[in-house]
């Protein structure tokens, strides 16, 4: 049987062909969507992987992404996502990010003390610096510590080198970061330091944009009416 040109030769081949054309389609839509509606959030993939599920009928591919978003301005999330496609993959991985977001505690353009953390087989060490230094960090921890808006930090990973658990450990050392003003207004007893708490300065002098009465103005029937009570005082003191 010769099989004629561009015709599915049976039902199988045609069911693939319309399912992968209104993937395509689904694909461009979402990508639009998500260049529309950022949220101030910046995405970034750091890593993929193919997985391949065997069978009776032979092998079933399946897609890893690994997705870090973050502000830049110390809150940072990452999500995994799985799908048959990448595409579907970075949008499901997308939304797990933002769903489970760190605020990231920073003193200036680093972090506030240096941490050390172990997750599964993985340690990772973050440690502050001086200004200047930039990221000194590689792979998955370096793009977590770019977008949680730190400018000066100095980082390592030992270990396992997957980059599933150095990001899930490097996650969990930020999230073990305290702010110590915040730790010593929480010891001793102390109302934390916030934008409603700060101390207002009021000048004793009268203010410039209010004006001034003039003696000349006020009403002296009040005090003349008391005056009159006392026999023997006046107004003049006499």
């Amino acid at each position: 049987m010769v099989q004629a040109p561009n015709r599915p030769f049976n039902d199988r081949d045609r069911d693939r062909d319309r399912d992968r054309d209104r993937s395509r389609g689904r694909d461009r839509d979402r990508d639009r969507d998500r260049e529309e509606d950022t949220g101030g959030f910046t995405e970034r993939v750091v890593y993929t992987r193919r997985i391949a599920k065997v069978v009776k009928g032979g092998r079933r591919l399946r897609f890893n992404a690994l997705v870090v978003v973050g502000d830049g301005q110390s809150e940072v999330g990452v999500g995994l996502g799985k799908a048959l496609v990448i595409p579907d993959a970075v949008r499901k991985g997308n939304a797990v990010a933002r769903r489970d977001t760190v605020k990231i505690p920073l003193r200036g353009t680093t972090i506030p003390q240096k941490i050390t953390v172990k997750k599964g087989a993985t340690i990772v060490m973050i440690k502050p610096a001086g200004e200047g230094t930039g990221v000194i960090a590689a792979g998955a921890m370096r793009a977590i510590l770019e977008l949680g808006g730190v400018k000066d930090v100095v980082g390592k990973s030992m270990g396992s080198r997957n980059p599933i658990n150095i990001v899930y450990a490097t996650m969990e050392a930020l999230r073990q970061l305290k702010d110590p003003d915040v730790e010593l207004a929480r010891r001793y007893g102390r109302p934390l330091p916030s934008e409603e708490n700060k101390v207002v300065t009021v000048p004793l002098g009268p203010s410039s944009e209010e004006p001034q009465a003039d003696d000349d103005s006020l009403d002296t029937g009040n005090v003349e009416s008391l005056m009159s009570e006392r026999p023997g005082e006046t107004l003049e003191g006499d």
